[in-house]
């Protein structure tokens, strides 16, 4: 027979837990209602800053028009300042969103009501992007897909995408340069494209395509991906684009289509360019070193890139040109 003691203490215990997981459920039921107000609150203060940059004259530096608030930079701002002055085709296409709580297109979505397609290589996308009502409440396409320069044209085709849109955003940290130039079904009035300020802004190279290129395995440093500034700004010509400038953290490059470019500042990348100074570099062992400046470039000045004007494959450090 169970003893009388040992049935009130279990009693006594039950009470006791019950009470912390009722307390841990009220808990995250008031920090998602604060998060959600936060969301509101930012929202709320992007639209004034909105009105702020529709008013900045033609010519602007686009540092000047910088606002974050979905964006992890000041992406928020320069692309409302972009679609200020070009009538918008309201649709959008973003890769490389990891879960979408921190994109450039996400403040179109739920501030101005565009139509949206992000597509990511997480197998969970469309479950975490659920999670958070937005195909819900907005007109947006979500597929999980590792993009290559050989998949991309059929994954937008197949999200019933095509011809003109918006806004086209591109942040793999990788075969970002590959698949830009692949890309043929949709033509875009505006392109945001990553780029990778440690190969410098001399020299036109990106790494050489490889349909399974991840930043983690392609060195410990995290640092050899991508594509120089001045190699995205030979695309764009080749392409059609002009290149208008680069947000103040120095990693993203902003395309305008010549025909709409009229109202900005057409630069080239020596005019453009802006380094980046965060420091994310991990050592062999993967914890964080934090490279600043030359120590950057050093980690992988050996690692092979494709020079754009000669189609040599050559170390970064060839030429010794930083």
């Amino acid at each position: 027979m169970p003893s009388p003691f040992r049935d009130f203490f279990r009693r006594i215990r039950h009470r006791r837990w019950g009470r912390v997981v009722r307390r841990i459920d009220q808990l995250g039921t008031e920090l998602e209602a604060l998060r959600k107000q936060m969301a509101t609150t930012a929202e709320l203060v992007g639209g004034i800053e909105c009105r702020r940059v529709a008013g900045l004259p033609d010519h602007t530096p686009l540092k000047e028009a910088e606002f974050r608030v979905h964006s992890q930079f000041g992406d928020d701002g320069v692309i409302q300042y972009l679609f200020s002055r070009i009538p918008a085709v309201r649709t959008f296409i973003e890769f490389g969103v990891e879960d979408y709580t921190e994109a450039n297109t996400r403040f179109l979505l739920v501030h101005d009501d565009w139509r949206g397609l992000i597509l990511d290589g997480r197998p969970d996308l469309d479950a975490v992007v659920s999670a958070q009502g937005l195909p819900m409440l907005h007109d947006l396409e979500v597929r999980s897909a590792f993009i290559t320069a050989e998949n991309i044209n059929g994954l937008i085709r197949d999200a019933g995408f095509s011809g003109e849109i918006g806004l086209l955003s591109i942040d793999i940290d990788g075969n970002d340069y590959w698949v830009w130039r692949a890309i043929t079904g949709v033509s875009p009035q505006v392109v945001v494209v990553e780029y990778n300020a440690v190969f410098g802004r001399d020299r036109a190279v990106t790494i050489p395509y490889d349909p399974a290129f991840t930043r983690q395995a392609a060195h410990h440093s995290w640092l050899y991906f991508g594509a120089s500034l001045r190699a995205l700004c030979q695309l764009a010509e080749e392409k059609g684009y002009a290149f208008v400038g680069c947000t103040s953290a120095g990693n993203n490059a902003y395309f305008v289509r010549k025909d709409l470019a009229g109202p900005f500042r057409i630069l080239t990348p020596e005019e453009g360019f802006v380094d980046s100074q965060f420091r994310e570099s991990r050592d062999e062992r993967g914890r964080m070193s934090r490279l600043g400046g030359s120590a950057r470039w050093d980690a992988i000045a050996h690692l092979p890139v494709v020079d754009l004007v000669s189609g040599a494959t050559v170390p970064l450090d060839h030429g010794d040109v930083q």
